[in-house]
């Protein structure tokens, strides 16, 4: 499933939407606003507008997750609009009946999150 979404992304519903029937790992891994800019300021804040068709690029990783790790479910959210500090911009969530291929599929989708290209960041730094 992928959901790009203005709304703060919720850890516990996150959860909760992931199928973890059959699974052994469940892995969950939230990619938050940090403080200090590639470009050496403080980050105020960050906006993210989404261009094009994000969720159908978002489920073009999704499905090629699927087809190349032992996986039960894959959740991929991306969050939109303006997030301070702290606050969470993706989650990538994988359920697997083994930790190594959550692990290995987690890995190569928070790869694929950071690059898709139907986002546009526009970072304000103090």
């Amino acid at each position: 499933m992928v959901v790009v979404t203005a709304e703060p992304i919720n850890p516990a519903k996150a959860y909760g939407m992931i199928n973890t029937e059959s699974t052994g790992s469940v892995l969950l891994h939230y990619a938050v606003v940090k403080p200090l800019a590639g470009e050496g300021g403080t980050t105020s804040y960050i906006d993210f507008t989404a261009n094009n068709d994000t969720k159908a690029e978002l489920q073009e990783i999704a499905d090629r997750l699927c087809t190349e790790h032992t996986v039960s479910d894959i959740l991929l959210m991306r969050r939109t609009g303006r997030l301070g500090l702290g606050d969470i911009i993706s989650l990538v969530a994988v359920s697997s009946p083994n930790s190594e291929d959550a692990f290995e599929a987690c890995k190569k989708g928070l790869g694929c999150i950071r690059k898709i290209k139907n986002i546009i960041k526009v970072e304000v730094c103090d």
